[in-house]
């Protein structure tokens, strides 16, 4: 099994949409036996007494035109076990893989990556909490998850 964390500042609006949009690409190949994915936030700013906050909804409705259910989730914050726990730990921009390397103790077994890198970008994925521009959010997401799905298939044949 291929365990992949998706993780950006609150875990409301990026992290929540690579998590749903690459369970519904594994659910699409057939492959979602396969995986186990989550999504986390570098801070605490959506966790309130232990409880997280749902997914904002414009991503939530974002991700409902394209017919994805992101319901139950709420924002968890990354803790250093999630190193061991997880094969891949997934930023979307230069800021999460700074805090996640400084949360996590570095990464000495080369976990980490920006999502777009995949897709052989290294650009971020905007935060679309400040841009209000989900469109293109989700669009940058969907590539990104999309070409760690061809990575991943194409590197773990036993994945087929």
């Amino acid at each position: 099994m291929i365990k992949i964390l998706f993780v950006c500042h609150g875990n409301i609006c990026r992290s929540p949409m690579a998590e749903f949009i690459m369970k519904d690409l594994v659910t699409k190949q057939n492959q979602s036996q396969q995986f186990f994915i989550s999504s986390a936030a570098t801070s605490t700013e959506e966790i309130w007494n232990g409880v997280g906050n749902p997914v904002y909804p414009p991503a939530r409705a974002k991700l409902a035109e394209h017919g994805i259910d992101c319901s139950g989730k709420q924002a968890i914050q990354l803790v250093r076990g999630d190193y061991e726990k997880y094969d891949y730990l997934i930023g979307m921009d230069s800021a999460n893989i700074r805090n996640m390397n400084r949360m996590l103790g570095g990464d000495p077994k080369g976990k980490i990556f920006k999502l777009l890198s995949f897709a052989g970008s290294e650009r971020d994925i905007s935060d679309p909490w400040y841009t209000g521009d989900f469109e293109t959010t989700y669009d940058d997401v969907l590539e990104g998850c999309s070409a760690l799905l061809v990575y991943l298939l194409s590197m773990n044949t036993h994945v087929r």
